[in-house]
C-alpha cells in the first residue's frame, strides 16, 4: 500500500509508483496530511465527494483545506483555503470546473478549481448544513440541516424555495432521486414525502414501517434508476422500499457485529442499468460491508476495528471508493481489485423467511439475514419449535446469570443491591469493586509498549494549557493522554480528553495500567457513540438526552428552547467533565459506583436527573449569559495562558505564513496581470464594437442633438435678454432711490443750516442785548456819579423838594420793582418753556444725528470742536461777567451808601453816624440758576445762552432787592427821624 503525505505542497503526484492494489484490502493509495509547523499535527479530513465522470474527487480537512485528485492523471491540487471546517460537499455541478462547499459558519460558497475563485456565496441556513444534493441537470442544489432545507437555483445562486417545519419535527435528509425531477424529504419522525420539483407538490407519502420493526430511519440510499429506496438507523436492521409501489418490500438483517448504520450508498454498476443490487453499509464499528440485496449475499468489506471508516463516497461508476478513515487520513480503494474473489464459489447463504406473495406482509415475512457461512436448515415441526424456544429461555437465564457473575467471586446482581441499600460501596473496598466491574484486563505488555513510544506530540506543552502544581501528578496524566493517543489517533485531536480523564488519573496516579485501562474501558462502553460527528459534539448522544428530558420535564426543556439553550449547552458539559466540576469528590465517586454498576445510558439518565434538579434556579434564569458553564476564576486564568502560548505560536505561524503568502502573492499578481492582460483584450474588442454601435447612433440622433442645442440656444437667449432687461430696471430703480436719498440729504442739510443760522442769530441778538445793558449800566452810573457831585451843593437848597421826590420815587420804585418781578417772572417761565422746546430741539437734533452719523460725522468733529472752544470763551465771560457783576453791585452799594450818608447828612447835620450793616443776600428771593443751568440734554449754544440770561438776571434781581432794601431803611430812618424832631414835621 502505497502513502502520500500533503506536507505544505500545492501540488503534486498521488503515487509515485504505479498502484497495485492487494486483493484482501484493495487500497490504491492512502494520503495523509501532515503539516511541517512548530508544532506538527496531522490535519483530519472531513468530507470527500465524486465528479460526474467518476475520475476525480474533492476532500477538505478541518483547516478549510480543500483538494481536487485526479485519478485518471495522477495529479492533486490545492484549489482552494476556506480557514474554516467543511461540512458538506458537491461536485457534480452543471459547470464541470465548480463545486460547492458547506463551512462551518453555515453558509455555501461556490467555487471553480480551475482559476481558483470564488464564484457565489449563498446564505440562509442557520445551522450547520450537513448534505448538499445536486439535481441530474446540474441546474439545482438542495442544501440540509438540522432544521430547514434550501432550494437553490446554481445559475443565479438564489435561493428558489425553503422548507419550514415545525421545532419538535427534525429534518434526518431532503435529496433528488436521480435520474428524475422529484424530491425526498426525510424526516426524524420517519415520515417520507416525495414532492415535485418545479411545483413543489406532494407526490406521495410513504406509509409508516411495521411496528415490531420500527427503527429510527438516520441514513438513506437510492438506486440510480430511483426506484428502490434503502433506510436504515440505530439498528442491525435495513428496510428496502419501493418507490413505484410505495411499500416496504424487504428487511434485511445485518450480522450481529452491527448495531448502527453510519452511511448507505449503492455501488454502481455499468451493467445494471442503474437498477443497483449492491449496497454499501458502514456500521458503528467502522466497517464498511458491501451487501447484494437481492441475494443478502455479503460481498466484501473495508475497514477493519484498528482502522475504521468515518464516512466514504462512491464514483458514479463504480471504479471508486474514497474513505475517510477515523484517524483522518483518506484512502482510495479500488473496486475491480476487491470484487475479484466474487466470482468464486459463494458461501452458504441462511435466509429466515423466504419473500412471500405481494397480497399481505408482514414484517416476519420480510426479514432475511446475513450469515458468513452456514447453510439454511430445514423447516421444523411446532413442537420441536416449542421445545427451541423452551431451551432458548433456558440458554438465556444461563447467560444471564454468566452475565452476572464477576472475576473475584463477586455478583453484580449482589453488588447492585449493596449500592442500591447504602448509596455507594465501601471506600476500602471501592477499586477492587470497580476493577472487578469493568472486568479489566490488565495488559502490561500493550501498556508498556504505548508507554515506550513516549510523550504524543499532542501532549508535549500539556503544563501550558494544564498547570498542575504537582508535577507527578502532571506527568501521569501527559503519559496517560499520549497512551491513548498512541492507542487511537483520534484521541490526539480530543479536546475534551485531559478533562475526562484527570479525575480518574487523580484518583489512580499511582498504578498507571489500572488508570489508562478504566478510561480506555469508559470510552469504549458509555462513550463509544460520541465520536460520530467529531470534531463536533455527539448529537446522537445529546438528542437522546433531550427526547429523554421531554418526556420527563417538558416545562423544563420548553424552558430552554424559549432562551436558545441546546443539549451543548446544559448536557454536553457535564458529558465531557463526567461531572468531575459540578460534584465533591465523594459525591463523584458516588456517582461512578452507580454508573460502572448500571447500563452505559445510566450516565446520559444521570445528566437528565442533574438538570431536573437544578430546575429551580435554571427556570428562573432568563439569559442566555446565565446558562453558560463558566468556569471558576483558575479556569479562566488558565484559558488566558494557553490564548497567550496560541498567540505567541500563532504569530511564528503566522510569520511562516506570511513568507507563504508572499510567494503566493506574487504568483497571484502574475496570474493577475495575466488575466488583466486577457481582460485588457477582451475589453478592447468590447471597446471597437461599442465604439461602432456609437458611431451608427451618434449619426442617427445627430441632427435631433443640433436641434435640441438650438433650441436650447434660443432658450439661453430669451433668459439672457430677460435678466439684462431686469437689470436695467433694477439699476433705474437704484438710481431713484440715490436721488431721493440725494433729496433727503438735501433738505435735511437745509435744515441744520437753518437752525444754525437761528442760533447764531439769537447769539448776536443776545450780545446785543448785553451790549445795551452795559451802556444803560454805564449811564446809570455815570448818572449816579454826577448826582453825587451836585448833591453836595444843593442840598441845602432842595432839601423839602428832595424829601417829596424821594418818596414819591420810593413808592414809584416799590411799584417799578413789583412790575420788575411780575416780568422777571413771566421772563422765567417762558425761558422754562423754552427749555423744554430746546430739550425737544435737542432730541430731534439727536434722532438725526444717529440717522445721518455716517454723512454729518466730519461736520459734527468739526462742530465738536468749535463748540469747545466757544464753551472755554463762554466760560471766560462769565467768570468776567461774575467778576464785573461784583464790581458793579459793590460800586453801586458804595455809591447808594455814600449818596444816602449824603443825605443824612443834609437832613440832619447834627445827627450822628450809625454803624452801617452789610444787607445780607436773601437767597431765598434769587432765582435758582440751578433749575435753568440743568442743560445736559442741551446742545453747547443753548446751554451759553440760558448760563448767560441767567447770571444777567442774577445780577438784575440783586440789584433790584438792593435798591428796595435801600429805599426802605431810608424810609424808615426818615420816619424815625421825623418822630424825634417834631419841629421838622411841621415845617
Amino acid at each position: 500500500m502505497q502513502s502520500t503525505d500533503l506536507g505544505n505542497k500545492d501540488s503534486g503526484k498521488i503515487w509515485h509508483r504505479k498502484p497495485s492494489p492487494a486483493t484482501r484490502d484493495g487500497i490504491i493509495v492512502n494520503i495523509i496530511h501532515n503539516t511541517s509547523d512548530y508544532h506538527p499535527k496531522v490535519l483530519r479530513f472531513l468530507n470527500v465527494a465524486f465528479d460526474g465522470t467518476g475520475d476525480c474527487l474533492i476532500a477538505g480537512d478541518h483547516q478549510g483545506n480543500i483538494y481536487v485528485f485526479d485519478l485518471h492523471g495522477n495529479r492533486f491540487n490545492l484549489v482552494q483555503r476556506t480557514a474554516q471546517a467543511c461540512t458538506a460537499l458537491a461536485f457534480n455541478l452543471r459547470r464541470k470546473s465548480e463545486f460547492l462547499v458547506a463551512l462551518a459558519d453555515y453558509s455555501i460558497k461556490c467555487f471553480d478549481t480551475v482559476t481558483k475563485e470564488l464564484v457565489s456565496w449563498m446564505r440562509g441556513h442557520e445551522s450547520s448544513v450537513f448534505s448538499i444534493s445536486v439535481h441530474a441537470s446540474g441546474k439545482y442544489a438542495i442544501t440540509t440541516s438540522s432544521d430547514t432545507a434550501q432550494l437553490w437555483d446554481l445559475d443565479t445562486f438564489q435561493r428558489k424555495r425553503k422548507l419550514n417545519i415545525r421545532q419538535s419535527v427534525g429534518i434526518q435528509k431532503v435529496f433528488f432521486l436521480p435520474l428524475s425531477n422529484t424530491i425526498l424529504s426525510c424526516f426524524k419522525d420517519n415520515s417520507i414525502f416525495a414532492w415535485e420539483c418545479d411545483t413543489l407538490f406532494c407526490k406521495y407519502q410513504l406509509p409508516a414501517p411495521p411496528e415490531s420493526s420500527s427503527i429510527l430511519y438516520k441514513v438513506f440510499a437510492v438506486t440510480r434508476d430511483g426506484r428502490i429506496l434503502a433506510a436504515g438507523g440505530k439498528s442491525n436492521h435495513l428496510h428496502l422500499w419501493c418507490l413505484e409501489a410505495r411499500q416496504l418490500f424487504r428487511i434485511i438483517q445485518m450480522p450481529t457485529k452491527v448495531r448502527a448504520i453510519r452511511h448507505l450508498e449503492f455501488l454502481p454498476d455499468s451493467f445494471d442499468a442503474g437498477s443497483n443490487q449492491v449496497l454499501g453499509v458502514l456500521s458503528q464499528d467502522g466497517i464498511m460491508r458491501f451487501i447484494n440485496i437481492q441475494t443478502c449475499k455479503l460481498l466484501f468489506e473495508i475497514g477493519s476495528l484498528d482502522e475504521g471508516i468515518s464516512s466514504s463516497a462512491i464514483s458514479p461508476h463504480g471504479r471508486y471508493i474514497a474513505s475517510i478513515m477515523e484517524n483522518g487520513s483518506l484512502n482510495i480503494y479500488s473496486v475491480q481489485a476487491l470484487t475479484q474473489e466474487i466470482n468464486k464459489p459463494p458461501p452458504p447463504l441462511v435466509k429466515v423467511i423466504e419473500d412471500l406473495p405481494k397480497n399481505k406482509l408482514s414484517s416476519s415475512d420480510l426479514k432475511m439475514k446475513v450469515t458468513s457461512g452456514r447453510v439454511q436448515q430445514p423447516a421444523k415441526s411446532r413442537e420441536s419449535k416449542m421445545q427451541t424456544r423452551i431451551l432458548k429461555q433456558d440458554l438465556t437465564g444461563d447467560f444471564e446469570s454468566k452475565k452476572n457473575e464477576l472475576p473475584d467471586g463477586l455478583n453484580k446482581k449482589r453488588l447492585q443491591i449493596l449500592l442500591k441499600g447504602y448509596g455507594e460501596y465501601p471506600t476500602k473496598y471501592r477499586m477492587f469493586i470497580w476493577r472487578s466491574l469493568l472486568q479489566l484486563p490488565e495488559n502490561h505488555t500493550a501498556f508498556s509498549t504505548l508507554i515506550d513510544k513516549g510523550t504524543h506530540v499532542a501532549f508535549l506543552n500539556l503544563q501550558k494549557k494544564y498547570p498542575i502544581k504537582s508535577r507527578k501528578l502532571l506527568r501521569v496524566l501527559q503519559r496517560t493522554l499520549s497512551a491513548l493517543a498512541h492507542w487511537s489517533v483520534i484521541f490526539s485531536d480530543t479536546p475534551y480528553l485531559p478533562l475526562l480523564a484527570f479525575p480518574f488519573v487523580k484518583l489512580f496516579q499511582n498504578n498507571q495500567l489500572i488508570c489508562f485501562e478504566v478510561i480506555a474501558t469508559l470510552i469504549i462502553n458509555w462513550c463509544q457513540h460520541w465520536f460520530e460527528y467529531f470534531p463536533n459534539p455527539p448529537i446522537n448522544i445529546l438528542s437522546m438526552i433531550e427526547n429523554v428530558l421531554a418526556f420527563h420535564d417538558k416545562e423544563l426543556l420548553q424552558h430552554f428552547i424559549d432562551h436558545d439553550i441546546t443539549s451543548q449547552l446544559y448536557a454536553w458539559p457535564l458529558l465531557e467533565t463526567v461531572f468531575s466540576e459540578v460534584l465533591t469528590r465523594e459525591e463523584w465517586l458516588k456517582l461512578f459506583d452507580n454508573i460502572f454498576s448500571n447500563h452505559p445510558s445510566f450516565l446520559l439518565m444521570t445528566v437528565v436527573a442533574y438538570n431536573i434538579c437544578s430546575r429551580t434556579p435554571l427556570l428562573s434564569c432568563n439569559l442566555k449569559d446565565d446558562f453558560e458553564t463558566v468556569e471558576d476564576m483558575q479556569a479562566k486564568v488558565d484559558q488566558q495562558r494557553v490564548e497567550d502560548e496560541a498567540w505567541y505560536q500563532k504569530q511564528e505561524l503566522l510569520r511562516k505564513a506570511e513568507e507563504t503568502r508572499r510567494e503566493m502573492l506574487l504568483q497571484e499578481e502574475e496570474k493577475m496581470i495575466q488575466q488583466r492582460q486577457r481582460l485588457a483584450a477582451v475589453k478592447r474588442e468590447l471597446k471597437v464594437k461599442e465604439m461602432h454601435l456609437q458611431d451608427a447612433a451618434r449619426r442617427r440622433f445627430l441632427k435631433l442633438q443640433q436641434d435640441q442645442q438650438e433650441m436650447e440656444l434660443r432658450r439661453l437667449d430669451d433668459e439672457i435678454g430677460r435678466k439684462v432687461y431686469m437689470r436695467d430696471r433694477e439699476i433705474a430703480a437704484t438710481a431713484r432711490d440715490l436721488e431721493m436719498r440725494q433729496l433727503e440729504l438735501e433738505s435735511q442739510k437745509r435744515l441744520y443750516e437753518k437752525n444754525l443760522t437761528e442760533n447764531q442769530e439769537a447769539v448776536a441778538k443776545e450780545m446785543r442785548a448785553d451790549a445795551d445793558a452795559y451802556r444803560r449800566k454805564v449811564d446809570l452810573e455815570e448818572h449816579m456819579f454826577h448826582k453825587l457831585i451836585e448833591a453836595g451843593e444843593t442840598q441845602s437848597q432842595k432839601t423839602q423838594k428832595v424829601i417829596k421826590e424821594n418818596l414819591a420815587k420810593a413808592e414809584q420804585a416799590c411799584l417799578n420793582t413789583d412790575w420788575q418781578i411780575q416780568s422777571l417772572h413771566k421772563q422765567k417761565c417762558d425761558d422754562l418753556q423754552r427749555n423744554k422746546c430746546y430739550q425737544e430741539v435737542a432730541k430731534l437734533l439727536r434722532e438725526n444725528r444717529r440717522k445721518e452719523i455716517e454723512i454729518i460725522n466730519a461736520m459734527v468733529e468739526e462742530e465738536a470742536k468749535k463748540w469747545k472752544e466757544a464753551e472755554g470763551k463762554e466760560f471766560r465771560l462769565r467768570s468776567a461777567k461774575k467778576a464785573s457783576a461784583l464790581s458793579d453791585a459793590s460800586r453801586k452799594w458804595f455809591l447808594k451808601q455814600e449818596i444816602n450818608a449824603a443825605v443824612e447828612h443834609a437832613e440832619n447835620p447834627c445827627h450822628k453816624e450809625e454803624p452801617r450793616f452789610q444787607n445780607e443776600q436773601d437767597s431765598s428771593c434769587l432765582p435758582r440758576t440751578s433749575q435753568l443751568n440743568d442743560s445736559s440734554e442741551m446742545d453747547p449754544s443753548t446751554q451759553i445762552s440760558l448760563n448767560r440770561r441767567a447770571v444777567e438776571w442774577d445780577t438784575t434781581g440783586q440789584n433790584l432787592i438792593k435798591k428796595v432794601r435801600n429805599l426802605r431803611q431810608r424810609l424808615t430812618a426818615r420816619a424815625r427821624h421825623r418822630c424825634q424832631t417834631p419841629h421838622l414835621l411841621a415845617a
